[in-house]
This record gives C-alpha cells, sequence and structure tokens, in this order.
C-alpha cells in the first residue's frame, strides 16, 4: 500500500533527527544557548558538558577509522559476486540509488552516480548472459511525485552500454527499498534473481527480497570501508584520525541503513 504524500513526508523528515549531523548540530545549539544564560556555576557546567558532548560526536561520526569500522559490520556480509560457468538468473534486479534533478543550472534531469554505478554493475552482469532480463527498479522519490523517475534515468544509461531496449524491464514506482521488493514482485512474480545495489544496502535489501519470495543472490557493487572491521588496522594512516566530510556521509550511510533494518524489522517486512 502506497504511503500518501503526508506521511511520506514525515517518514523523509524523521530520518533527519537520526544523522549525525543533526545530533552534532543539536549539541552546538545547546552549546550556544545555554551559554547565553546568566552566568552562573549550574550553566558553566552545562556549557561545558555539552561542548564536550559535541565534539565527541563530532570525532566519532566524521573520523574515517571508526565511521568505515561502522559501514565495515554492514558491506562484509555479502563477498564480492563472482559468476560461475554455469549461474542463471530469471533476471538482474537493479535498485536506484538517487537521481539529480533539472534546474536552472542543470538543463535535464542526471542519473546519480550511485545509480550509474549499479546500472553499470547490472549491466556487466547482464551482459555475461547470466539472466534473460534486466530489471530497473525505483520510481519518483520525491514527496509529492513531482520528481523524476529514477529508472528512467537508469534505462537511458543501459542502452548506452548495449543493452537492447527488448531485453529492459522498468519499475517506476517505488520509492522505499521495501516497495522496490513488492514492485518487482508484482512485474516478475518471484524466481531466482541477482539483486545488484552498494554492498552497505544489501543486508536489507536481500532480507526484503526475500521476504517476498525471492531467491535472492547479492551482488555488491560499491564499497565504502577497505577493509572488513577486524583486518581496519591493518592500512591505518594518520588521514584515518583526521575528521572528514567523507567519514560523516559514511557514517551517515552506516546509521540510515542499521536504522532502516531496524524499522522493518519492527514492522515485520524482514
Amino acid at each position: 500500500m502506497d504511503l500518501t504524500p503526508a506521511l511520506y513526508g514525515a517518514y523523509k523528515i524523521a530520518k533527519y533527527a537520526l544523522y549525525p549531523l543533526s545530533w552534532i548540530t543539536a549539541g552546538v545549539l545547546l552549546t550556544f544557548l545555554t551559554a547565553c544564560l546568566p552566568a552562573t556555576p549550574w550553566q558553566t557546567r552545562w556549557v561545558r558538558r555539552f561542548a564536550v558532548l559535541s565534539a565527541l560526536i563530532t570525532l566519532l561520526t566524521a573520523t574515517p577509522l571508526p565511521a568505515k569500522m561502522l559501514i565495515g559490520l554492514l558491506e562484509e556480509r555479502y563477498p564480492p559476486y563472482h559468476p560461475t560457468p554455469t549461474a542463471r538468473f530469471d533476471a538482474v534486479v537493479v535498485l536506484a540509488g538517487g537521481v539529480y534533478g533539472a534546474g536552472t543550472l542543470r538543463p535535464t534531469a542526471e542519473i546519480s552516480e550511485a545509480s550509474r554505478d549499479r546500472t553499470t554493475c547490472g549491466a556487466e552482469a547482464w551482459l555475461q548472459g547470466i539472466a534473460p532480463r534486466l530489471v530497473l527498479s525505483g520510481g519518483d522519490a520525491s514527496v509529492f511525485r513531482n520528481g523524476t523517475l529514477e529508472s528512467h534515468e537508469m534505462k537511458r544509461w543501459a542502452l548506452r552500454l548495449g543493452i537492447p531496449t527488448s531485453a529492459i524491464l522498468v519499475e517506476d514506482r517505488s520509492r522505499t527499498t521495501y516497495e522496490n521488493a513488492l514492485r518487482t514482485k508484482e512485474l516478475l512474480g518471484t524466481g531466482q534473481i541477482l539483486l545488484v545495489t552498494a554492498a552497505n544496502h544489501l543486508p536489507r535489501a536481500v532480507a526484503l527480497f526475500e521476504k517476498q519470495g525471492f531467491t535472492v543472490t547479492p551482488m555488491p557493487c560499491g564499497y565504502e570501508a577497505t577493509d572488513r572491521p577486524v583486518d581496519a588496522w591493518q592500512h591505518v594512516t594518520l588521514f584515518d584520525f583526521l575528521p572528514s566530510y567523507t567519514a560523516l556521509a559514511i557514517t551517515t550511510h552506516a546509521v540510515d541503513e542499521l536504522v532502516g533494518i531496524a524499522v522493518y524489522w519492527a514492522a515485520g517486512k524482514l
């Protein structure tokens, strides 16, 4: 059942409360607001506490080493896929990873790096002759459904990679991973699929597709961690301890996935 624009909007807004940058912002605001109060021993004590809390959250979420170890917990679940000579599937299913809308600087919508990489991975797998169909799954993820259909932009890229139109099936109604699985089942029925998405997204995606009755072989496309968490210290450099925007983004992706798994499990979708 489709979420209404109000519910879907509330869902997207609620996610912001879980992002590390929101935690950092909240800590800084609490520090600032407390510092604006009349100077008292109580006020001084809490200014220091909020300041230390903000610094700790920043260091934990924006430092490369813990960020990569956290997302590595998700990415180590499924190793890289190497097809066997006898591997055969009913379809290669590729999940969308976003799209950039048109604007005053960007004249037309463009496929995002994540969607482009996943489509490329799926196309390469299809070109090996392991499945008759390439399914591209992803609709309009905007709240009021006035954005770009992600799977349509993925199809444009797949065609440029040499995939014939006759082999491509487009699923353009889904907005969430659960809907990816549900709508793909409506399109294919059930069967054996090669599921292509980011390595950190696979634990949630595989569980949701299996819940719909598919026999899933995961194909990770893109790792953000270099090593498994237990091996993370083997290639450590000074830069792994210097906070960066990239590390904060990696932590955000990990938190997003871990919370998504918890929410879907609580809702009985996994």
